[in-house]
């Protein structure tokens, strides 16, 4: 019989070091197969837990917990907390390739005695069958989309009715001009950085051929005010960061879409993104390390500015502010010591950028018969 939601008397606490231990025995349960945690999954969920909870638990010295028992556990926790603990074993699940259908079906357990509904659950399962083509249409109508409650076309500054919000504008113009415009923002703003950050790696503006769509160009300002570069590996960070702070729980699609192409390689596209896989496997632990404390940071931001959507906020709003007042202003936490040894670096920094947004921006800038100016930023040495 599965526990329903409180009406009343729920537990707002952090969780305790026994509830934490208590659901790290059912994340374990559920996602590991007849050979234990694979090492990828174990590294997820250990840097998971101690960036959220500040909690270290030894994930191959705990008994199983079913999923009757755990939703007992959480009787007195809420819907955002339950789906968080779904969430969780959906993460260690979709880095897992090939996926199999036993682990899917073993969340979904867990789920329904939590009174739980998940989408990303059919399309796990769609992908472990190897249903691909259900899993994207399964994916693309319970994914991430836009806060309705405010018009896209006015937050993203276009001049024309986007007919999808993932909808690309190459021929805008004025939408061109305005981003170009940031050059004028003074210098230490956020407006000028941004525009930096697109000089230095040759990238086009919304609204000129080649752009990438401007919803999706609305995460470049969480580039620079997270502090995070534009490789891949910062691209995974940036998603999780993105997802957790905003509290609409199909915000988790956009980290499910960037796993899926930059660890399994299940999507093979997605906007200007192309799969490009096993960034996460290649060093496990420290990539688990710093997507966790991405999503921690993620969980500050959220709770600072009420689960916001980030990727609906008007930054051009805010684009002569200096960075330092603009992450001020929406509560983001600098990053933990452990993800910066781990190797998160920020734009400026090396390792910031890839060699081919490098060289790309040499190019750009010899097209436009400039001087390149790469901004500070550089490519780690081979």
């Amino acid at each position: 019989m599965p526990v329903p939601l409180p009406n009343d008397d729920v537990l707002l606490d952090p969780p305790s070091h026994d509830e934490v231990v208590t659901a790290a025995r059912a994340k374990v349960t559920a996602v590991a197969g007849a050979a234990g945690l694979t090492a990828i999954q174990r590294a997820i969920l250990r840097a998971h837990i101690r960036a959220l909870t500040g909690i270290d638990v030894d994930l191959d010295d705990l008994d199983p917990l079913g999923p009757t028992a755990f939703a007992e556990a959480m009787r007195r926790r809420g819907e955002v907390f339950r789906i968080r603990q779904v969430q969780t074993m959906l993460l260690a699940a979709f880095v897992v390739d090939p996926l199999p259908e036993d682990t899917v079906e073993r969340i979904r357990e867990y789920a329904l005695e939590l009174s739980i509904d998940d989408a990303m659950i059919d399309v796990a399962l769609r992908l472990s069958l190897e249903h691909r083509d259900l899993a994207m249409a399964d994916f693309m109508r319970a994914g991430y989309h836009a806060d309705p409650e405010r018009p896209l076309d006015d937050v993203l500054h276009v001049h024309r009715r986007l007919h999808d919000e993932w909808e690309g504008v190459d021929d805008d113009p004025e939408l061109a001009a305005e981003w170009s415009a940031l050059e004028q923002c003074p210098a230490g703003s956020l407006g000028r950085a941004v525009w930096e950050f697109y000089r230095a790696r040759g990238f086009s503006f919304p609204g000129q051929p080649g752009s990438a769509p401007p919803l999706l160009a609305q995460h470049d300002f969480v580039h620079v005010l997270a502090d995070y570069g534009s490789t891949v590996e910062s691209e995974i960070e940036v998603f999780g960061l993105i997802a957790r702070a905003n509290d609409d729980p199909h915000a988790f699609s956009l980290l499910v879409s960037v796993i899926s192409l930059f660890e399994t390689g299940r999507l093979e596209r997605a906007t200007i993104f192309e799969h490009d896989p096993h960034h996460i496997s290649h060093d496990p632990e420290r990539m688990a390390g710093r997507l966790a404390d991405a999503m921690r940071r993620g969980a500050i931001i959220g709770a600072h500015s009420g689960g916001r959507d980030l990727l609906t906020v008007d930054w051009f709003e805010h684009a002569a502010r200096p960075v330092e007042e603009v992450r001020t202003h929406f509560g983001i936490p600098p990053k933990s010591a452990d993800a910066i040894a781990a190797g998160s670096v920020g734009p400026w920094e090396l390792g910031g950028i890839s060699g081919f947004q490098l060289e790309f921006g040499r190019h750009a800038a010899e097209q436009r018969g400039e001087p390149y100016d790469a901004h500070g930023a550089a490519v780690l040495p081979d």
